[in-house]
């Protein structure tokens, strides 16, 4: 009975969809357990290029099972398009599960979400737009729709016009806007309805009875450990729970069974949003860097906002690491660094005149500074190298150098955004 977590040791954007696509191939589910259409997954492979929000990265590997779960913020609409657009471009229909237990965005979160971004102006909060804050607070006190409820109609029309009460009066007292009206919003969710019933079902007990025949589960995070609502850099964080201890309860599996926590980190820092960000650089530096980062530059997969990004954050990874009670490390976009003479590495901060090597509260991060060290670079090309032995001899020592500082074995690399681009530690 095993379960593999693959979560984020930052901000996000660490790029744990090529991760989780590679070691797909040897798990029998891949289970997303929280978020929604807010971020993105990008994933290079045989297949092309693909941007997945909330499919999980498993739908490229035959034979994988791939589950929705009940943490998860469900678009409807999304999931089709996404679907769609696999098929179209040659990848066989993947085996989707979608927990009946799922609770789903509806179209009045998303204007909800763009209206108060709108209202905020410069205090905003850098949402993307897709509803999830909105979605996750109508959840928590008790007014979500679950998958369930499309399929009982008399059911989803009182609880929709419950929600609608206090919703009109905010629309059009609040915002100015019209009163939502239902008999539109039901047809929606009639033709929503319709499509997704094929894939529903009552995906805890199907992964409870898999982990009992010895299968392989792997579940798939959302952002990172920076973005958790109680121990990230709030209030510039997401809504649901990014860390690996909340898995089980967004999937739906033992917690006993959770014995491998794969934290995912870039060999450098990017950020997509607002909040503190103290290793963040500027000017040409960091337009060079994200220039030359991810697979097409550092722009978000949902958003293709402009990445902010920075030199390795030893800090704040270290921090992200022990949030997620990370077993081992997979450490991503190592040969984007070539181009450098120096490495600069931030080791620690800087507050009135006090370093400090721990991860501080939010004010406390909005008046720190980086510490910042430098390593030889390695000047070269690697991304054709597949042996950590066969590595110039300085990425080896600065790849050995963050595993030190962090204190989590680094045992996967990425040196390039396909598939095969990849190395492992033993």
């Amino acid at each position: 009975m095993t379960v593999t977590a693959i979560v984020g040791a930052n901000w996000g954007d660490e790029g744990k969809g090529k991760i989780t696509d590679v070691l797909a191939a040897k798990s029998n589910y891949v289970v997303r357990y929280q978020g929604g259409s807010n971020a993105g997954h990008t994933i290079i492979n045989h297949y092309g290029k693909f941007a997945l929000h909330l499919l999980p990265s498993g739908v490229f590997n035959p034979g994988v099972g791939n589950v929705i779960g009940p943490g998860v913020a469900l678009n409807i609409p999304n999931l089709q398009k996404e679907l769609n657009e696999l098929i179209s471009r040659g990848v066989p229909a993947p085996k989707l599960h979608v927990s009946d237990r799922a609770q789903v965005v509806l179209p009045y979160h998303i204007l909800f979400d763009e209206l108060e971004e709108e209202r905020l102006a410069d205090r905003k909060f850098g949402s993307t737009k897709q509803g999830i804050a909105p979605f996750y607070s109508d959840k928590y006190i008790k007014l979500g729709i679950q998958v369930s409820d499309l399929y009982d109609e008399e059911l989803l029309r009182t609880k929709l016009l419950r929600s609608l009460e206090a919703k009109n009066v905010l629309l059009q007292h609040l915002y100015h806007k019209p009163a939502y009206e239902i008999e539109g919003l039901m047809n929606e969710l009639r033709e929503q309805a319709a499509f997704l019933k094929p894939y529903v079902s009552d995906t805890t007990t199907l992964l409870h009875q898999a982990l009992k025949q010895g299968e392989q589960v792997l579940v798939e995070g959302q952002l990172g450990a920076l973005r958790d609502p109680d121990h990230g850099i709030y209030p510039y964080v997401t809504s649901s729970s990014t860390l690996a201890g909340f898995a089980p309860v967004g999937a739906g599996v033992p917690p006993y069974a959770m014995t491998r926590i794969v934290a995912v980190t870039k060999a450098y820092s990017s950020c997509v949003g607002e909040g503190p960000f103290v290793a963040e650089i500027f000017d040409e530096p960091a337009n060079e860097l994200r220039r030359r980062g991810g697979d097409a530059g550092e722009f978000g997969a949902t958003t293709g906002r402009p990445r902010r990004v920075g030199w390795f954050d030893a800090v704040a990874t270290r921090y992200g690491c022990k949030l997620q009670g990370a077993t081992e490390v997979a450490l991503t976009n190592l040969d984007v660094l070539g181009y450098l003479d120096e490495i600069p590495i931030c080791t620690a901060y800087k507050n009135n005149e006090q370093i400090t090597q721990e991860f501080p509260n939010t004010p406390q991060l909005q008046r720190s500074v980086p510490v910042v060290e430098t390593m030889p670079g390695w000047k070269c090309d690697i991304s054709h190298i597949r042996s950590f032995d066969e590595l110039p001899s300085e990425a080896k020592q600065y790849v050995e150098h963050l595993e030190r500082l962090i204190g989590v074995p680094i045992r996967f690399i990425s040196v390039g955004p396909n598939r095969e681009q990849m190395m492992e530690r033993a």
